[in-house]
């Protein structure tokens, strides 16, 4: 009997083992009755989600880092002829020019970067990652605040927290559960693309924390009559904490101080 391939901490090895849970990830990361063109999964592991992934797909590249892992996904996927197993990182892989999307458990340790891979990506329509629970309540605006990163990309991309797994689906257990991140690239954006640059320019400039409040970060480049009258136009206390401020309240700063 071939032994179990160690579990690597480096690599932040925790596979998905409920199928129930795979399955459910699958419908969420392809919610239509069309296969999807194009799917990356992340870390492929032991090859449980990339199971239910392949009958979605049209093409499914599984990524997998761990070489150990990599012959056994090959042999295990040899007679589907959709799926081509990679071996390497994701991280280093170049983005497709036709649209695609992505899905996987994604590795704790290397969320931040996956999900920055993934909106540096023009072609990517949809991501659909597993990750640290507090993670996905963090950027999804769950906890009732706002991160900079989703406020800054949200013109492009929805951000949803669709799902929750909780740790003793996992081998091996890890000591937090799991969130399930649907983020969305939007078919009409919300700003022109001339926009771009003055909206990041604006919300980095608020979240930069310089004056002690949203409403003092902003009056650093903008008069406070100004100011005030965005504040009035999107319904907000001169006294609200800039994570309070939901994306579409910074649409209308945006709009009011910008035009």
């Amino acid at each position: 009997m071939a032994r179990p391939t160690p579990v690597s901490r480096a690599l932040s090895q925790n596979f998905l083992a409920d199928r129930a849970t795979a399955e459910h990830i699958a419908r969420l990361a392809v919610p239509h009755e069309r296969r999807a063109p194009l799917l990356l999964e992340v870390g492929a592991g032991k090859g449980a989600l990339t199971e239910r992934l392949a009958p979605r797909c049209r093409e499914l590249h599984a990524y997998e880092i761990d070489r150990r892992l990599v012959p056994v996904l090959r042999t295990r996927f040899s007679g589907t002829a959709q799926v081509r197993v990679i071996g390497g990182d994701f991280l280093d892989a170049r983005p497709p020019h036709t649209p695609f999307s992505v899905a996987g458990n994604v590795p704790f340790s290397r969320t931040a970067a996956v999900v920055d891979w993934c909106l540096r990506a023009p072609a990517l329509t949809d991501a659909t990652l597993l990750t640290q629970l507090e993670y996905a309540r963090k950027r999804t605006g769950d906890y009732g605040s706002w991160t900079l990163l989703t406020v800054r990309s949200w013109p492009r991309h929805e951000w949803r927290l669709v799902g929750r797994v909780t740790r003793t689906r996992f081998r091996p257990v890890p000591r937090v559960d799991a969130g399930i991140v649907r983020i969305e690239r939007r078919r009409t954006p919300l700003l022109e693309p001339a926009a771009y640059g003055s909206w990041r320019r604006l919300v980095e400039l608020g979240f930069s924390g310089v004056g002690g409040s949203l409403h003092a970060s902003l009056r650093r480049a903008h008069p406070r009559r100004r100011v005030d009258a965005a504040f009035r136009a999107a319904g907000l206390d001169p006294r609200v904490l800039v994570g309070e401020v939901a994306p579409g309240r910074w649409l209308r700063l945006h709009e009011v101080l910008v035009g």
